[in-house]
């Protein structure tokens, strides 16, 4: 086999394999909505990749909303999805204390290489932050980031000189 051939071959199949790792998933409430946050990579060049988010809760598993299973009835009318290209946005309306649990964003690619990747955040409602910019920003970035952007903060308030 010509060996531009297999350096070509093999880039692809790591390409692909690379497309669908979820990055991370943070979950927060809109009024009484919950959100569920689940970012991750895109380097494939087709729509082939498929999503679950699901629900554990007492040992079961409740699908709510993708292409890899069948959702639950009871959960198809309080279910909404923004699928973009590094993001899917699941919100679940009239979020309760019934509704908490370990919940799942499952990513995979098909293919002749099938890969999936996946992360679960567990949600309970007295524990939830509000979602708006800063406490995205917390839940997001790391402390050191928040630190600097901290520091300048205060120093542009004078609160502190540098």
């Amino acid at each position: 086999m010509n060996p531009a051939i297999s350096v070509a071959l093999l880039l692809s199949v790591l390409q692909v394999s690379r497309g669908q790792k979820v990055t991370s998933l943070t979950a927060c409430l809109v009024n009484q909505n919950l959100r569920l946050d689940c970012r991750h990579e895109n380097n494939t060049k087709d729509n082939s990749i498929q999503h679950e988010f699901s629900l554990t809760r007492e040992k079961r598993k409740h699908v709510l909303s993708g292409t890899l299973g069948i959702p639950e009835h009871t959960y198809r009318s309080r279910v909404t999805l923004s699928n973009q290209p590094y993001i899917k946005v699941l919100t679940l309306a009239n979020f309760t204390t019934k509704d908490e649990g370990d919940y799942f964003c499952e990513l995979r690619v098909s293919g002749a290489n099938p890969m999936s990747s996946n992360k679960s955040i567990s949600v309970y409602r007295d524990k939830l932050v509000k979602c708006g910019g800063i406490s995205l920003l917390v839940q997001n970035t790391s402390w050191m980031l928040l630190l600097l952007l901290s520091l300048s903060l205060l120093q542009a308030l004078d609160f502190i000189s540098l």
